[in-house]
């Protein structure tokens, strides 16, 4: 529920991924070997661009492989109480979200916030998003071992009434944004880019993976294709390094 997690068969977990995974979908790299030595990704300053930072000082090859895309080819929906989130057939790609908290922060901003990448600039639309949360969802958080080293230098932290961190935000709608860079990292678990626009309202990282098992249980749902010497590569994912 508080972030993505992924688990190997012999049991080995790694939690926090998704900002991560979120940058990596940025740069459309799937093929990369991320050393740790602790079970969850740091949490950095709460958004993805340090990790966008640090993959450019590592360096982005070019591999004699074809990049392998995931075609959305029908809608696709998942629905919870309250909350639900789907793909459609879209030439490209286009995350579009709507956020609902009952606080007088949020009534402050726009609660919906739409993004198509084809005209659209990753890095500077949402990578500085960061994560935020009420104080007593942090309390929360460090009682089940996360977010230990969490603070208002890494996260957007709302009291009662207010954003408690003295810079304020970086968007006026940064809480929107930021579900919209969750959301991206959450679907890269796929694996690949992923052709077709995603919609949600109130998702969170649970939803956003039963969304994905959703399209992978039904496979006239989607079909894996490659772009050769980039010929018809959707205008989304021209800026990709090895595309093709």
């Amino acid at each position: 529920r508080l972030s993505s997690t992924i688990v190997t068969e012999d049991g080995m977990r790694v939690g926090t991924i998704e900002h991560l995974m979120s940058a990596l979908a940025a740069y459309g790299i799937d093929n990369v070997l991320i050393e740790l030595n602790a079970p969850e990704i740091p949490i950095m300053d709460g958004s993805s661009l340090p990790f966008l930072y640090l993959l450019q000082d590592a360096g982005i090859v070019d591999q004699k492989a074809e990049k392998r895309f995931l075609r959305i080819l029908k809608l696709v929906e998942v629905q919870e109480p309250g909350k639900w989130v789907r793909f459609t057939p879209y030439d490209g790609f286009k995350v579009s979200l709507t956020i609902n908290f009952d606080h007088p922060v949020f009534n402050r901003s726009n609660p919906t916030f739409e993004i198509d990448f084809a005209g659209a600039s990753y890095v500077e639309e949402i990578a500085r998003a960061r994560t935020f949360g009420f104080m007593q969802e942090v309390e929360m958080m460090r009682a089940h071992g996360l977010g230990l080293g969490g603070n208002l230098s890494n996260a957007v932290v709302i009291d009662d009434n207010d954003v408690l961190n003295p810079e304020g935000l970086r968007y006026p709608d940064e809480f929107v944004r930021h579900k919209i860079l969750d959301a991206v990292g959450d679907l890269y678990v796929i694996g690949a880019p992923i052709i077709g626009a995603f919609e949600g309202h109130k998702s969170g990282h649970a939803i956003n993976n039963a969304l994905l098992r959703a399209i992978l249980a039904d496979p006239e749902s989607y079909e894996w294709v490659t772009f050769p010497h980039n010929q018809n590569l959707p205008a989304a994912f021209h800026a990709l390094p090895a595309a093709a």
